[in-house]
């Protein structure tokens, strides 16, 4: 058998049929129509230049650009991904879509769900990301997508209003312009980030708000480049030594790199709370929207493995961050607690202070909220209230809020 970057060739059909059943299995897909969809596009005319066998993993991504620096600006997204957010967007035939980011698949997985009658809209403001998109729609059979080169924080008033607005790069906020190119009766699917962590979030009109904001419907775990143009991130970050950084969106987030530097060099305090530890990405996401001063701890292996920061923060953690000093999650093994005990470590003169606070929501959290879907977020559009309410975070239009259930 031949090969292609060390991949075995096989037959693309067979490796979608492989991934269509995965992605079942796997309650990525859980309806049919958009069983449909992922059996008939062909998946591997979007990236020609890509092996079939990383088409077609269900959770890998296929790069598409990047910048100077190594730094991924536009991928194609995971199979799981893409069919997560299309079960939680319930395209029906018939229906008007707009998607903000391009990487062309993804449109034409929109194009069988609206089918004949339907109409796909795809921006970018990648103008190499958005020809590309355009040539691999052509060359897999779907010319009625309509492409635009625009920066998909102004929406695309041309066409509107729209029973759908999907995006597929993480968006900071939501813009007026989604809400307004929304039909009445629309819903928005958007990868939300609130200090580094990100939820695919399903947005349909609130009622309680007049219909001027939202509510969801539903979320899940999501992982996107980030949104460029006016839509970027209003993020801050600081390296506190060599592998450590601390990173928030949180303007009320005190981030002094030399103050806190002092406190990871100074004595360490660990808390144990006494309560199970499981659901990590769960509890990720009520610590974020409940600490009082959230931010995200980003520790490098070498740093884990010298024992300077504990192993939860190898891929982001939340952490509580005060003028001087920080406590983050981590966790050990304990039978009492069904396999993992949750627990703090904090540093700095006010370790004490943030390490209760810390233990208490992870407390409150295995108590009352510790399984999936608790949460209902909504969005409010317009000047952000001041005092800023505790379950809410500042966007650049509005505030998200989030409760628990």
């Amino acid at each position: 058998m031949t090969s292609i970057d060390d991949s075995p060739v096989r037959d693309p059909d067979v490796l979608r049929s492989d991934m269509v059943r995965a992605l079942r299995e796997q309650d990525g897909i859980r309806s049919e129509p958009v069983a449909a969809a992922f059996a008939a596009v062909p998946r591997h005319r979007f990236a020609p230049e890509a092996p079939l066998d990383l088409v077609y993993d269900p959770h890998r991504t296929v790069p598409v650009k990047k910048d100077e620096n190594g730094l991924e600006l536009s991928v194609m997204s995971a199979a799981h991904l893409q069919a997560v957010m299309l079960e939680q967007a319930g395209v029906e035939p018939g229906m008007k879509v707009l998607e903000i980011g391009s990487g062309g698949v993804n449109a034409a997985y929109l194009q069988e769900l609206v089918g004949k009658a339907g109409e796909v809209t795809t921006v970018d403001i990648d103008r190499d990301v958005i020809d590309r998109a355009r040539r691999c729609l052509d060359d897999a059979g779907y010319p009625q997508v309509r492409t635009v080169l625009a920066d998909g924080e102004s929406g695309m008033p041309d066409g509107s209003p729209y029973d759908l607005i999907i995006v597929t790069a993480a968006a900071w906020g939501i813009p007026p312009s989604w809400i307004s190119g929304l039909a009445p009766s629309g819903r928005l699917v958007v990868p939300l980030t609130v200090c580094g962590t990100t939820r695919s979030i399903a947005f349909d009109r609130d009622p309680e708000s007049d219909g001027e904001g939202l509510v969801s419907r539903s979320y899940s775990l999501a992982r996107f480049v980030p949104m460029q143009g006016e839509g970027a991130a209003e993020e801050r970050r600081v390296l506190l030594c060599e592998g450590v950084t601390v990173q928030t969106d949180d303007v009320r987030v005190p981030l002094d790199a030399q103050v806190l530097n002092r406190a990871l060099d100074g004595p360490r305090l660990e808390c144990w709370s006494g309560a199970a530890y499981d659901l990590p990405d769960e509890l990720e996401l009520y610590l974020t929207f409940n600490l009082s001063s959230p931010a995200r701890l980003h520790a490098a292996n070498d740093v884990v493995e010298r024992g300077l920061v504990e192993a939860s923060a190898l891929f982001g953690v939340p952490a509580l961050v005060s003028e001087d000093s920080f406590a983050y999650r981590t966790r050990r093994e304990n039978a009492d607690t069904g396999g993992f005990e949750s627990g703090v470590v904090a540093h700095g003169p006010g370790a004490q202070a943030l390490a209760d606070e810390y233990v208490m929501l992870l407390r409150r959290w295995a108590r009352d909220h510790r399984r999936r879907g608790a949460a209902t977020f909504r969005y409010l559009p317009g000047p952000v209230p001041v005092p800023l309410p505790r379950d809410a975070v500042r966007r650049r239009h509005g505030i998200v809020t989030a409760t628990w259930h």
